[in-house]
């Protein structure tokens, strides 16, 4: 018997995001971010600006994967939050460090 994962549920079905099927999947991290992008811009339901909604979507996949992620999936997805965030044009807390 197969265990039911709620985080897989949440996925597949997101009241906030439609998702590309099988997004998590791809090999292109920059494909994934800009597919993140569409969906959260184009969503009616998201409660939130749409790369916080973006981003919070792809680290909930992140974190609920865990151990089971491999090195390289982590890498691409790492790296799809990185293109994301220049889609946006958002820096990372330690870029706005290195300025002050």
């Amino acid at each position: 018997m197969r265990k039911k994962y709620w985080s897989a549920e949440v996925t597949k079905t997101s009241n906030a995001l439609d998702l590309e099927e099988n997004l998590f999947t791809w090999k292109d991290s920059k494909r994934i971010a800009r597919s993140l992008k569409e969906s959260a811009e184009t969503s009616l339901r998201r409660k939130a600006h749409p790369f916080q909604s973006a981003m919070s979507m792809l680290n909930f996949y992140i974190n609920r994967a865990g151990k089971n992620l491999s090195a390289k999936r982590k890498k691409i997805l790492d790296q799809a939050k990185k293109e994301l965030r220049k889609l946006y044009n958002k820096k990372t807390q330690e870029e706005k460090n290195e300025k002050t």
